[in-house]
């Protein structure tokens, strides 16, 4: 079924759920290469919230009104959801907005199982692949800044650059159309997770394996692209990339709670699923790097979607590449891939989402910016279904399908 092919990005992407991840190639189901299965859809959503019934397992999307929503109606969603939180049931943070304006924005469950610390809308959670349209931001800075193009080869910033990686261009890693082979897809990546790896190294590991296809002659999901668009933004600016993150967006924008993980405390404690006592396995935050290490809260991403209306970072013109002529997605319904976003062009609106996962956290944001509405969902929980409360919360407060 298609919740959403993003969802499945992520679930291979749990985008960075950090098993095997590449997104699919034939089939939106096909969310991993080595087939773990999906998470299991929460078991509330059986019953509806009060007034209201579960969307379809495939949705066709409609333009949204953009009128205020009842009262009742989020009332109604903030009592479901609080019901989730108490019965176990859902671990995490959730922000809805809409034209512009918050209509809620609530903690669940618990950050911390040990110490009893509850989640709140500044609880910071891992976001995985959500990391990766902070990576196309600062691809896109730089761009404005005459300091690359997205249509440079690749090689041009890199050092001993495989003859095969001669065609590849940053568009192509932006977009996923590179070929590069996913190195969380690889046979040796669970047995490497937890070890720590320098930029150079963590390319290295992919470098002389044969590209699934000739660049720009497919679209596959594929962390690697993002890994290699860390280490020229690293090679362009001299900073490392998470200072470059934070001095060229987090600063500028206020996001006082957003950064890269490096492995230190005050980010909410991962767990696999609601039944767990122990933290998730461990992964070090070198490992996902520009695919998927940064750090945030629900207030933090609605700030930074509110950002994105504007030209605080980059002019117009630079921010419409995030949008124009994405990636198609084989067997997606629609949706293409442009600049770290899943982009489904709908009737009367465009839709973007990405999804994100690794070990111990499930994360999805999603925008329609013809109506300023906006849906985050982020979970310390590995197995939970975002996507699915993300699909409930879309269908009963936009009366989508």
């Amino acid at each position: 079924m298609r919740l959403n092919l993003i969802s499945r990005l992520a679930a291979c992407g749990a985008v960075f759920a950090m098993a095997a991840c590449a997104a699919p190639a034939s089939a939106p189901e096909a969310a991993d290469e080595r087939a773990a299965p999906s998470p299991p859809p929460l078991p509330t959503l059986t019953s509806a919230p009060p007034t209201a019934t579960p969307p379809p397992a495939t949705a066709t999307p409609v333009s949204l009104t953009p009128t205020a929503i009842p009262e009742e109606v989020v009332a109604d969603l903030e009592a479901w959801l609080a019901d989730l939180g108490q019965k176990g049931l859902f671990s995490g943070a959730v922000l809805v907005a809409n034209q512009g304006q918050v209509l809620f924005s609530h903690g669940y469950g618990l950050a911390d199982r040990e110490k009893h610390i509850g989640n709140t809308p500044e609880t910071r959670f891992r976001l995985g692949s959500l990391t990766k349209q902070f990576t196309a931001m600062a691809i896109l800075i730089l761009e404005a800044r005459g300091q690359l193009t997205a249509a440079d080869s690749v090689c041009r910033y890199l050092d001993d650059c495989p003859a095969a990686w001669q065609a590849i261009t940053l568009a192509h890693l932006l977009t996923h159309t590179s070929g590069l082979p996913n190195y969380t897809a690889l046979p040796d990546y669970l047995a490497q997770r937890a070890t720590p790896v320098a930029p150079a190294q963590l390319l290295a590991r992919f470098q002389d394996l044969p590209l699934d296809f000739p660049p720009g002659q497919g679209w596959r999901y594929s962390n690697s692209g993002y890994a290699v668009l860390g280490w020229v933004i690293e090679r362009v600016t001299g900073q490392t990339y998470a200072a470059f993150l934070r001095q060229a967006i987090i600063e500028p924008l206020g996001l006082s709670n957003t950064g890269y993980d490096h492995n230190a405390d005050g980010v909410a404690v991962g767990y696999n699923d609601q039944y767990s006592s122990l933290p998730a396995d461990y992964i070090d935050m070198s490992i996902p790097y520009a695919a998927g290490a940064l750090y945030s809260t629900v207030t933090d991403l609605y700030q930074w979607d509110q950002a994105l209306y504007t030209e605080r970072l980059v002019p117009r013109a630079y921010l419409d590449k995030l949008t124009t002529a994405p990636a198609p997605i084989p067997d997606s319904g629609g949706w293409g891939y442009s600049y770290g976003w899943g982009i489904l062009q709908a009737p009367g609106q465009t839709i973007w989402q990405h999804s994100g996962g690794i070990e111990g956290f499930a994360t999805v944001i999603t925008r329609y910016p013809d109506s300023r509405a906006t849906i985050i969902v982020l979970s310390n929980e590995g197995d939970a279904n975002v996507q699915e409360i993300s699909t409930l919360l879309d269908k009963q407060l936009f009366g989508r399908p």
